[in-house]
């Protein structure tokens, strides 16, 4: 069964931009885990969405549930897919560097395994897991989603992982849990950006949602993406999309998700609050105080050919609008 999103928020493509070298099908097969079919994705246009793009070495768990994964449906639209070399090396990622191409360089030699997940506070059923056992009762879903950052870029990425709603439910929130915590891994070793003395953040990187945004549908634990294992300056090996807030709001290398009866205090809210608030939704309407919100500039784009489109509330997924009723989103940002 495939996920629906209804179309007024789903961000669908016509083509896939086209990357400047094709892989043949037998080296598709071995970006893929060395598998000798393509029994595992739903034919031809699957293969040629993803040709060209250099898969990292997948642990054996995430190769297996490729197998079983839930492939977003191939739709007529006007958005096309990023291409994976944008998403991969212009991002934001301090714990690799302040630059949008230190996380891609930074990280290239960054291992992510062994890893593990603390689940705990208000929940019934707390606990610490290994990746695996943190994944192995989900079927892994692909979404597209956009992602708008708050510095007025954007992009359309296909993600591989499972909604936040099915984690939760495992742990058994209490009746006293109100808000999601969220806690990113801290390693100075691994993770240069951390032990730089300009850098601004007190570690962890800490994010939060409202439970009832971490219940909604759209909020995703994303474990992959573009066919692949999630890219270590993309977040790896686990992250969150919440695809209606600013791209600040998905935080990456996640460790700890623990539920809070009281509002965490997250990272730039700490740093700037009158820039980056708790809600941080898409907005067009509520600036920057250092610059519009009313349009974005989608990538791939240049200062010849700039690719500015208009910026849509809730960054287009309205279906999320009734979690605000009520709410003044100019107030609360």
């Amino acid at each position: 069964m495939l996920i629906k999103i209804p179309s007024v928020s789903l961000a669908r493509e016509s083509e896939v931009t086209p990357e400047a070298t094709y892989l043949s099908r037998r080296r598709f097969l071995g970006a893929m885990g060395g598998l000798a079919s393509l029994s595992l994705v739903p034919g031809r246009a699957l293969a040629e969405r993803y040709a060209g793009v250099e898969a990292a070495q997948a642990p054996t768990w995430f190769d297996k549930k490729l197998t079983s994964a839930r492939w977003q449906s191939m739709v007529p639209g006007d958005e096309a897919l990023t291409p994976f070399k944008d998403a991969t090396r212009y991002n934001n990622f301090y714990e690799f560097g302040p630059n949008k191409g230190d996380p891609a360089r930074h990280a290239a030699q960054f291992k992510a395994e062994p890893w593990t997940v603390t689940i705990d506070g208000e929940v019934v059923k707390p606990g610490q897991f290994s990746l695996e056992e943190f994944c192995l009762p989900h079927q892994l879903e692909e979404r597209i989603y956009r992602l708008r950052c708050v510095e007025a870029w954007s992009m359309v990425i296909p993600w591989l992982g499972f909604p936040l709603s099915d984690l939760l439910k495992r742990a058994e929130p209490t009746a006293q849990a109100k808000y999601v915590r969220f806690e990113t891994l801290v390693d100075p070793q691994r993770m240069v950006g951390q032990r730089s003395g300009f850098s601004l953040i007190d570690w962890p990187y800490i994010e939060g949602l409202r439970l009832d945004e971490a219940m909604h549908p759209l909020t995703l634990m994303a474990v992959g993406m573009y066919g692949r294992v999630l890219p270590a300056q993309n977040g790896a090996p686990l992250r969150l999309v919440v695809p209606w807030k600013y791209g600040f709001k998905s935080i990456k290398s996640i460790v700890r998700i623990s539920l809070t009866s009281a509002q965490p205090k997250t990272t730039w809210e700490s740093l700037a609050p009158n820039e980056y608030g708790f809600y941080a939704n898409v907005n067009p309407e509520v600036d920057h105080p250092r610059w519009s919100q009313a349009q974005e500039r989608r990538l791939p784009s240049s200062l010849f050919s700039p690719n500015i489109i208009p910026t849509r509330m809730f960054n287009g997924y309205d279906e999320v609008a009734g979690l605000y009723a009520g709410l003044d989103l100019r107030k609360n940002y």
